[in-house]
């Protein structure tokens, strides 16, 4: 964002805003500002010059999603395209979907993972931090902090100076030790938060939503390690946010695994290493995103044996049902608590 917050331009009603549980947000002297989009498999970030639509900002290479993956090797830290193609190679040293862990303590992460966590004396068990090898342990905000720094330093290379500070978008259904240490993440990477945004507003405003005059609305926003679901309700270019459901730990990611363990059985893998299982995961997303153009797609894994192996839009849909079922519960719920039919949106 750019200017004050009258200076918007096509994101004008960006701060009107009732979200639950929200602060009001104090005016801020004109600043360069910019916008984060925070994911779990991919980040960005994006500015709204005064006068002209939002724009979502390259690297050198005209990428404009940058891998939200973390690479502690040898040297400084490496993020993005660079640091996931590394990860097959040293899983336990690679961080991708970071977002699952943030605010999370070593007890509450019930999902598989590659990695191996840590404790530095004083945690007691409470802070979680993964131990990616050299004696070093990073915790979620440092990682997350990594990706933040990149997405600062591609808009300062853009706007040819620093920036002031951001707007970070988060789900609607994190809780609000997952929501500070967000905020963490940007103090550890030199931003200023001017606020959090829940990503289903966010997705309203990307729509043109709030072009409209009022209307009830379902965001459906299941994201690579996140589902959210809020009903909004519109009136005079106002949103406000009824209610809001969701699962913090459902998501792409999910997706990626039960194809991932469809192609290790296949291979008759049945023990496999974190290699192993890594280059099983990136075969399996490489599957999913190239089964959203075609019917059927061939799959080699060298690393798990599995060759010319066919995968096709039918059988992924079959496995991927029974979590596409569970964010079935959140969106009953949140018509539930904001008292709506769903034939009223």
């Amino acid at each position: 964002m750019s200017g004050d917050d009258s200076e918007l331009g096509g994101l004008g009603g960006l701060f009107q805003i009732a979200e639950p549980d929200e602060p009001t947000v104090a005016r801020r002297a004109p600043g360069r500002g910019i916008g984060i989009d925070l994911g779990t498999t991919h980040s960005l970030v994006a500015v709204a010059p005064c006068g002209a639509p939002p724009r979502v900002l390259a690297d050198a290479a005209g990428a404009v999603l940058l891998p939200s993956v973390v690479a502690y090797l040898e040297g400084e830290p490496v993020v993005g395209a660079k640091a996931r193609a590394r990860q097959v190679e040293a899983p336990e040293r690679v961080v991708s979907s970071v977002k699952r862990f943030m605010g999370r303590g070593p007890g509450e992460i019930a999902f598989a993972h590659p990695y191996r966590l840590g404790e530095r004396e004083g945690d007691a068990g409470q802070v979680l931090r993964f131990d990616v090898g050299g004696g070093r342990l990073v915790t979620p905000m440092e990682v997350s902090a990594q990706i933040l720094r990149e997405l600062k330093a591609r808009a300062e290379a853009e706007l040819g100076g620093p920036v002031d500070g951001a707007v970070i978008t988060v789900p609607a259904y994190f809780d609000d030790t997952q929501r500070q240490a967000t905020k963490d993440a940007g103090r550890l990477a030199g931003l200023n938060v001017y606020r959090l945004l829940a990503e289903p507003t966010a997705a309203a405003l990307a729509y043109g939503l709030d072009r409209q005059e009022q209307g009830l609305f379902a965001i459906y926003d299941l994201g690579g390690g996140t589902f959210d679901v809020s009903i909004l309700r519109l009136k005079d270019g106002v949103f406000q946010v009824l209610a809001t459901a969701g699962d913090t730990a459902l998501g792409g990611d999910d997706l990626d695994r039960v194809l991932a363990d469809e192609l290790l059985r296949a291979a008759q893998v049945t023990a496999p290493t974190p290699s192993q299982r890594e280059a099983a995961l990136a075969a399996a997303r490489r599957a999913k995103e190239s089964l959203s153009g075609v019917e059927e797609v061939g799959v080699d894994v060298p690393e798990i044996g599995l060759a010319a192996y066919t995968v096709s839009r039918a059988r992924f849909e079959e496995l991927a049902r029974p979590i596409v079922r569970r964010t079935a519960a959140p969106c009953r719920q949140a018509l539930k608590d904001a008292g709506v039919r769903p034939e009223e949106l």
